[in-house]
């Protein structure tokens, strides 16, 4: 009578474990193929970005020398706002 008992328990035991395990494996398995989908958006996004920047590299050299341009210019005025400031001794 005991050792049916605990040969039933031990059979519900076993089976309890298998089941949960089959859940947290199938669980993994649908995250991990979420995740594999926002992989492959993400990679699509990045795709995108690299072809839509492309033509960036063609103008860089463009907007760098406006931006030399600029820093000189801006450079000469603050060489004379601080003789302004100088002069009215305000440094």
């Amino acid at each position: 009578m005991t050792t049916s008992i605990l040969f039933t328990a031990t059979l519900i035991i076993v089976a309890l474990v298998v089941l949960v395990l089959v859940i947290y494996l199938v669980l993994i398995i649908v995250a991990l193929r979420r995740a594999g989908n926002h992989l492959e958006q993400l990679a699509g996004g990045l795709q995108k970005i690299a072809d839509d920047s492309a033509p960036l590299s063609e103008r860089l050299g463009t907007i760098n020398n406006a931006l030399t341009q600029l820093h000189t210019g801006l450079s000469s005025v603050d060489g004379h706002l601080v003789a302004v400031a100088k002069v009215l001794k305000l440094v």
